[in-house]
């Protein structure tokens, strides 16, 4: 596909039935199912440092990484049925596996109802609020797709459905919902703001042509300042979080590193570039692991 790298291990090892399937739920893209994961991870060890450490934890973070591949994937589907045209009308995006045709509506459908029975699976290992909690966010992830048609903050919305994890995370390790995920949700938000404008940049073009929204077309060239204004927000709101949660010095650290992370990006940007962009949108693994390091030093070594 023109959006996906070449030769990459889907196409080399998967068969020629599964293949369709597997790029229709971008296996061959491993950086969405991480972003999506991460904020989990940051709550289940940030919400551990007011339990303390226990081995559930190490269980917890498994299923939320299953979970994770497996709720991108169902994400990635509704997309591209809901987008099916704009893509066919996109060079980057017309090679997918239902606008080329590999795979039809009707068995993207039966698809995401499968993926979607996974999911639920994962969900149910946990406990009745995580659960409960667990399925505030289903109206979000249909909604997600149809918001570039109305509004120019579409990465909001994705922001409010990528870190969910952090609200559930927490409520599977403390079995309760306190304001520190609130704040650790809240800059999450902030951080898929920065780095899904910085990817947005990619397709801006194409945007204007089809006649769809993001935040990259609304900033335009004042874009960095509010990269900028959006990860000193994010790095806020961790402390915050952190604050609220008892951290120690090494969760501080943590993020004190993201951010010189964030600043790395900030530096680097270049809006006329889609390779950079696509360079500092995949970094934001990094970022994210390193204040999920952090989160995890702090909680092990007190």
């Amino acid at each position: 596909m023109a959006d996906a790298v070449p030769d990459n291990w889907v196409e080399r090892f998967l068969p020629e039935a599964a293949l369709p399937y597997a790029q229709l739920m971008r296996l061959d893209r491993p950086i969405g199912w991480w972003l999506l994961l991460i904020p989990c991870w940051w709550s289940v060890a940030l919400a551990g440092q007011v339990t303390g450490p226990h081995w559930q934890m190490v269980a917890d973070g498994i299923l939320f990484l299953i979970g994770a591949v497996v709720m991108r994937g169902a994400g990635c589907v509704i997309n591209d049925i809901f987008d099916r045209k704009f893509d066919a009308q996109v060079a980057r995006t017309r090679s997918r596996p239902i606008p080329s045709g590999r795979v039809s509506v009707k068995q993207a459908i039966i698809f995401l109802a499968l993926l979607l029975l996974c999911g639920l699976a994962v969900l149910l290992q946990f406990n009745l609020l995580t659960i409960i909690t667990g399925f505030g966010s289903v109206a979000i992830i249909v909604v997600y797709p149809l918001m570039k048609r109305i509004t120019y903050w579409p990465q909001a919305v994705l922001g409010l459905a990528f870190n969910w994890g952090a609200l559930v995370g927490w409520t599977a390790v403390t079995d309760t919902l306190r304001w520190p995920a609130l704040a650790l949700y809240a800059a999450g938000i902030a951080w898929t703001l920065a780095y899904d404008t910085i990817y947005a940049h990619q397709d801006k073009d194409d945007d204007i042509l089809i006649g769809v929204k993001s935040t990259a077309l609304h900033f335009g060239a004042n874009t960095l300042p509010w990269l900028a204004g959006f990860f000193t927000l994010t790095t806020l709101l961790l402390a915050l979080a952190v604050r609220g949660a008892g951290g120690g010095f090494l969760s501080y650290l943590g993020i004190a590193a993201a951010a010189l992370h964030a600043l790395w990006q900030c530096r680097s940007f270049d809006d006329t570039n889609s390779a950079v962009c696509l360079q500092l949108f995949k970094s934001n693994r990094t970022y994210g692991l390193l204040v999920f390091a952090g989160f995890t030093l702090d909680l092990f070594t007190r």
